[in-house]
């Protein structure tokens, strides 16, 4: 179990791209999978139900090994993946606000400029993946189970499952939450967070660390501002109170404003990550 949320991984199935056939994915099972490279295989089970309340000392302990085991699968990934010449996104926000669609847009915009692939996260179902790959696009399908956050030992085993091409990009669409995901990097040379405006402007006061380890808010369905009650000034505001560096932009998948902003943002860090 994860000391953070207390959520279990340990049901975690990759199914692959093409076929989409499905394994189960056990941390912590030396010899589980191969690896392309090499990540040591740490236990990433965790002990976190024998923890007794009023212990907060050894959960705190428990919460440091989880992520410093977390950091260093994210640093091979990250080796491997400059390596290659592959620029990776982290996709992150509340469930609904409107990720997929942003990503199955940017797809069909960037197709055949680019090498394009794509991680989904989800709890179950591989229903985005499968919006993913009719785009025409490689993907691969990460279900947690009763999972809320993807992690980057499972990403490592699912980007080996992909048609990578150096100099293309990677993204991964994480697990439908604002808390968890926030703490676990997954080798990322950029992470964004997704705000819809249809969710409160106050978001990322009120779930800070997900706005606070974020290179760009992107703000979307802005078609629909006119009909909603979301102050965008405000979440600015409260975004750049927390992250004075982020880089905030807004975006329509239907009309006006549409995502040319957002592509140029992708193209141009592309180039520097």
């Amino acid at each position: 179990m994860c000391s953070i949320c207390g959520c279990s991984h340990g049901e975690a199935r990759v199914a692959g791209g093409a076929a989409g056939a499905s394994q189960r994915h056990e941390h912590g099972m030396a010899g589980s999978h191969v690896h392309g490279h090499s990540h040591p295989h740490h236990t990433h089970h965790h002990d976190y139900q024998h923890v007794h309340t009023g212990e907060t000392t050894r959960l705190v302990e428990i919460e440091q090994n989880i992520l410093a085991k977390n950091q260093i699968f994210a640093d091979e990934n990250r080796a491997l993946w400059r390596g290659m010449g592959l620029f990776v996104l982290n996709l992150i926000s509340s469930p609904g606000a409107g990720k997929t669609s942003l990503l199955v847009k940017s797809l069909e915009e960037l197709r055949g400029r680019i090498p394009l692939g794509v991680i989904e996260g989800d709890q179950e179902t591989s229903n985005d993946a499968e919006r993913i790959r009719r785009t025409g696009t490689p993907a691969v399908q990460i279900n947690t189970g009763r999972g809320c956050h993807l992690d980057a030992h499972l990403v490592g085993h699912a980007a080996e499952t992909l048609p990578l091409v150096g100099n293309g990009i990677l993204f991964i669409e994480n697990i439908g939450n604002l808390v968890c995901p926030s703490g676990f990097d997954l080798g990322e040379a950029r992470r964004v967070v997704i705000l819809s405006v249809t969710e409160g402007d106050d978001k990322p006061a009120k779930y800070p660390d997900a706005f606070a380890s974020a290179d760009v808010m992107v703000l979307s369905k802005c078609d629909l501002l006119p009909h909603v009650d979301f102050d965008v000034d405000a979440a600015a505001r409260y975004a750049r109170d927390i992250n004075p560096d982020i880089k905030i932009m807004r975006t329509s998948t239907r009309t006006a404003p549409g995502i040319g902003g957002w592509l140029d943002w992708i193209l141009a860090e592309r180039l520097h990550a």
